[in-house]
């Protein structure tokens, strides 16, 4: 054995690095030297364990086990791994390792390593390292049992028809849903560790016979050049591969609903799960998926078809509205009604502000009481909601601070904006830029705003893939889940984001 690289000549200053710094350390057949190494590297975690066996095997045998306590699962330990050691019966072999490997021990997964790295690792993730006297192998075997949030339906995403599961924290968990709904060998799930000090294991999930394999190589090239210490969410990850890193515009999906992770992926996607949160990434992701809802693929499509319809108008309604009112009040008013100017008029009679800070005042205040009645406990948002919504916008009109009109105006902006929670924050800062607009320019301000907003919807793409790719070719298939949702026995084609295998189902003959 090469002394460099031996786990006994570890010096102690090495033994506070990452796990990468082990890389090319090999274990030592000493198994007193072995221990010595392990406590100096956890000497300051409380919940590491070391279960020392001696066994009746190879005369008196001794071993020890190394796990953490609570990331195991003890029944296990104890039935599938301490008990076989322990009443083993002795047997002549060259290779110990080998013999407790295959004959010996219970458990239903069960590998060998050498490398120090590999050990940490596993004992690191819930496994448990047999290290065995005489050895340089230790057998990893799988004894994971860590409590979880288990399967419920995400807060979120409810639907009023449909599957009511969502993903775990636990990455294993949401892989297994996942293969669940795809029992298919055509699915593809790879395994990626990234975080230098979390080593947090991803899953990279997609249909190979479906799945472009250029967007396959560039998101894993992507994720390949990330260096970072920590990974902790999916958004960590999010952040940094997708396309466009400054746009307001989601390049990346999110979801916590297995069922839409299987069914983007039936589409040509690609799924990305990550351990410690149940939000999955799926890429490449389309403008037109921000108007989707779940429900709207477990309902008759009559109503399907008009609930996407009024999130389109509603997405329209909630960035125009208030910079469409400002901009006729202050520089059109000859384009309105004379009986509706007059109306405004008197109702903005005493309001000691000009129109257009009215109308940024509210809005901020709208956006406050929505934000604060999401980070608030459910009851007390209700209550906030009703109080902030009726009792004090009802005593700033009486109070003549702001006027009756522009109070309905920038409610249902707020309420329309509400419809499409995916965009959020497009929903702001559109409806912010085009009051600017409206304030200083009039309807000329407000339609060169608007233009902007398209031009940078149309320019933008999704991993090589067209944002607007749905909503560019005006007929087919490419429209029959786009503005509407069309029965299921007219969407023959899949969505136009890859070019393989583009028939979804055989048309019917009814």
């Amino acid at each position: 054995m090469n002394k460099n690289n031996s786990f006994e000549n570890t010096k102690s200053g090495d033994l506070i690095m990452d796990i990468s710094a082990y890389q090319n350390r090999t274990l030592d057949k000493n198994l007193k030297q072995n221990l010595l190494c392990f406590k100096e590297i956890f000497k300051n975690d409380d919940i590491f364990r070391i279960r020392e066996i001696q066994t009746s095997m190879f005369n008196n045998l001794k071993c020890a086990l190394l796990f953490f306590d609570g990331m195991i699962n003890t029944t296990t330990l104890n039935e599938s791994v301490i008990k076989p050691l322990l009443l083993a019966a002795a047997k002549d072999t060259d290779d110990v390792c080998e013999y407790i490997k295959d004959s010996v021990l219970f458990a239903n997964e069960v590998q060998s390593t050498k490398c120090v790295s590999d050990i940490l690792r596993a004992v690191l993730y819930g496994d448990s390292a047999l290290l065995i006297e005489g050895c340089d192998n230790a057998i990893i075997i799988n004894t994971k049992g860590w409590r979880t949030r288990g399967v419920s339906e995400p807060s979120d995403e409810r639907v009023l028809q449909g599957p009511r599961e969502g993903f775990d924290e636990s990455v294993m968990l949401n892989a297994a849903m996942l293969r669940r709904k795809l029992p298919t060998p055509d699915l593809c799930i790879e395994l990626i560790s990234k975080g230098r000090k979390t080593d947090t294991k991803m899953f990279l999930c997609y249909l190979s016979s479906v799945a472009d394999k250029g967007t396959v190589k560039e998101i894993k090239r992507k994720i390949s050049k990330i260096d970072i210490d920590g990974i902790l969410d999916s958004n960590y990850i999010n952040e940094q591969i997708k396309s466009h890193r400054f746009s307001l515009f989601k390049t990346c999906g999110t979801t916590e609903r297995p069922d839409i992770v299987a069914a983007r992926l039936l589409e040509g996607r690609v799924a990305l799960i990550v351990d410690g949160t149940p939000v999955v990434l799926t890429m490449p992701y389309l403008f037109s998926e921000s108007f989707q809802s779940d429900d709207d693929y477990y309902l008759n499509f009559w109503f399907a078809a008009i609930g996407r319809m009024l999130r389109y108008i509603s997405f329209f309604l909630s960035i125009s509205v208030p910079a469409i009112y400002l901009a006729l009040c202050v520089y059109h008013p000859y384009l309105l009604p004379t009986s509706f100017v007059s109306s405004i008029a008197a109702a903005r009679s005493g309001v000691p502000f000009p129109s257009y800070i009215e109308c940024f005042l509210l809005i901020f205040v709208f956006e406050i009481l929505r934000e604060t009645g999401i980070r608030m406990q459910q009851s007390m948002g209700h209550a906030l909601s009703i109080v902030g919504g009726l009792v004090v916008g009802q005593a700033a009109v009486e109070a003549g601070i702001v006027s009756a009109p522009m109070l309905i105006v920038v409610a249902l902006s707020g309420i329309c904006g509400l419809m499409v929670p995916r965009l959020k924050g497009v929903v702001f800062y559109s409806r912010i830029m085009l009051l600017l607009f409206s304030t200083i320019f009039g309807l000329f301000g407000y339609f060169c705003g608007i233009l902007l907003l398209l031009v940078r919807i149309f320019s933008l793409d999704s991993f090589g893939v067209d944002y607007t790719i749905s909503l560019s070719s005006l007929g087919g298939q490419s429209l029959k889940d786009t503005l509407f949702r069309a029965p299921w026995w007219k969407m023959i084609k899949r969505p136009p984001i890859s070019h393989k295998n583009p028939t979804r189902q055989q048309r019917s003959d009814r």
